[in-house]
């Protein structure tokens, strides 16, 4: 790996893939938000991942692979956050009215999702999800699972999904 820039910093992260889980070090400006990082403009077509560790669905058991480097499509990406307890301040103004945390449940490759989306209090959850034109949707206080790794769970304050490949459920 090259030196960092004086601008730059590592943001330990988890990628998301509808096949594998991917956690390592993402170079970025130092002034990137990086849990929002896919949701700005000039998204790199491949997500460059220091000291990756990947976790692969394919079979029984499923397979951990390490990398120095490693390159993800961005459009194979299903969800991102960074690891905790690393964090950023949350992306929406807490005083803005009329606006709910609808509990919900998101299946996400192998892996559960329970969390909050942020919507309007006005409309129902089936009109918000039809009308949302989005690339990426941030789900807050989130807890995940995975039935193939009975022993992973994690809490996660913000995260980002594309909405059009989870499957979103209520309990």
């Amino acid at each position: 790996m090259k030196p960092l820039a004086p601008d730059e910093k590592l943001a330990p992260v988890m990628i998301y893939t509808p096949t594998m889980l991917v956690r390592g070090d993402l170079v970025t400006k130092e002034n990137v938000r990086v849990s929002i990082l896919l949701r700005t403009q000039g998204v790199p077509n491949y997500l460059h991942i220091h000291n990756a560790h990947a976790v692969i669905f394919g079979g029984t058991p499923p397979k951990t692979l390490s990398f120095s480097e490693m390159f993800v499509p961005t459009p194979s990406v299903i969800a991102f956050h960074l690891v905790p307890p690393t964090q950023d301040v949350m992306d929406y103004d807490t005083s803005e009215a009329n606006r709910i945390m609808q509990p919900m449940d998101l299946v996400v490759g192998t892996f559960n999702f329970k969390g909050h989306v942020r919507m309007s209090a006005q409309t129902e959850v089936s009109v918000s999800l039809e009308v949302m034109r989005i690339s990426w949707l941030s789900i807050y206080d989130t807890q995940i699972t995975n039935p193939y790794l009975p022993q992973f769970q994690m809490q996660v304050p913000l995260l980002v999904i594309s909405p059009t490949q989870v499957s979103m459920a209520m309990s």
